[in-house]
């Protein structure tokens, strides 16, 4: 569970609602269903509309998908590389098919397969990094899903004021409804914004973030893959990988190794 986005979520609907409280507003002066529907209706509606149906009818489990947290242990992934090297170094590549059915990340699998299958180096760099761009490709289709109904929301939150203020235009000879049918008006503008600000966009954010560190990570399985292929020395593989690492998983690494060792 990724506790970010739920704790930012619920500290942004949490500023707000204090600030209607802060300001003795009553909560219930805020609440209109019908304008909820055409906020939230609308810019769920107009973001199929505009993407691919494959992509677009799964936009509530894209939205899911920003609360789970992706399995990414990069420390784990250069010691198991490493690993691999050492055993393609003492008995030869062949020797890995039998670590194959202990790899969960198809990508890995895929590029340590084709390299037991005694693939051309320049056509197995070629095909993974077709994956990759598959891979990146598919990130950003769900980050702009989000985008879309980020942008979308205030939009619609627009359409429902307009609705408002031509039903508020009817009466305006009568200066009593004039206060009232202001604030209804106004209502789907306030829950466009919140939709938008609070939830979509920082959603789409999260995914285009997270699309990053997972292609990093990919990009640091193809280049260990490539350099256990060539038979290059472990250590200076290890170097190698390390430069993929942030600076605090080099800290966890060299933890990690001087436990193993000690």
């Amino acid at each position: 569970m990724d506790i970010s986005t739920i704790l930012g979520i619920f500290m942004a609907f949490g500023m707000i609602v204090f600030g209607i409280i802060a300001n003795k507003s009553s909560l219930g002066v805020y609440y209109n269903l019908p304008s909820l529907f055409i906020t939230i209706g609308g810019a769920i509606a107009s973001t199929i509309a505009s993407h691919p149906k494959e992509k677009s009818f799964k936009i509530i489990q894209v939205m899911m998908s920003t609360f789970k947290e992706p399995k990414i242990d990069n420390v784990g992934l250069v010691r198991t590389l490493v690993s691999f090297s050492e055993k393609a170094r003492r008995e030869g590549l062949l020797s890995l098919e039998e670590n194959l059915n202990e790899i969960e990340d198809p990508f890995m699998k895929k590029a340590l397969q084709l390299v037991i299958d005694g693939t051309d180096p320049d056509l197995l760099k070629n095909m993974m990094e077709t994956e990759m761009d598959l891979i990146e490709e598919d990130l950003a289709g769900e980050k702009a899903l989000m985008d879309s109904a980020g942008a979308y929301a205030p939009a619609y939150g627009m359409i429902g004021t307009l609705i408002g203020l031509i039903a508020m235009l009817k009466t305006l000879n009568n200066p009593e409804t004039l206060g009232p049918g202001m604030s209804v008006a106004l209502i789907t503008t306030f829950y466009g914004s919140i939709l938008s600000n609070a939830v979509f966009l920082p959603m789409g954010e999260k995914i285009g973030k997270r699309a990053a560190k997972i292609l990093r990570q990919k990009q640091m399985i193809l280049e260990g893959v490539l350099s256990i292929q060539a038979g290059e020395n472990p250590r200076v593989l290890e170097e190698k990988l390390k430069s993929f690492l942030t600076n605090q998983e080099k800290v966890v690494y060299e933890a990690a190794i001087q436990e193993a060792t000690a």
